[in-house]
């Protein structure tokens, strides 16, 4: 995937898509709830997983039944890029799994 800067025009547009992420600064972020810290650290493990899969990594904190993410690619300077917004549509196809709003 290309590591070219996307606009924030682009960058929101795309985000319309991926319902609970927004664009905050030059990150997309989204913060999932679930419901027990088991789920929490199951999804934590599993975005691990698709990071690994896809050679891109996000800050991610785990918290007692919280994940958040936030998103940027350092080789295009800290912009958002395809690569974040893959890494974003895998997550949320994830997440219902363990539960997560």
């Amino acid at each position: 995937m290309s590591a070219e800067p996307l606009s924030r025009a682009e960058t929101e547009h795309r985000l319309e898509a991926l319902p609970g992420w927004a664009l905050e600064g030059d990150r997309i972020t989204r913060t999932f709830r679930l419901p027990s810290h088991f789920a929490a650290a199951a999804l934590t493990v599993h975005i691990a997983q698709i990071q690994e899969e896809l050679n891109h990594h996000s800050d991610l904190t785990f918290g007692y039944n919280t994940v958040a993410l936030s998103v940027h690619t350092h080789d295009a300077g800290g912009a958002v890029t395809e690569k974040d917004l893959e890494l974003a549509a895998r997550v949320a196809a994830a997440a219902p799994a363990h539960g997560a709003e």
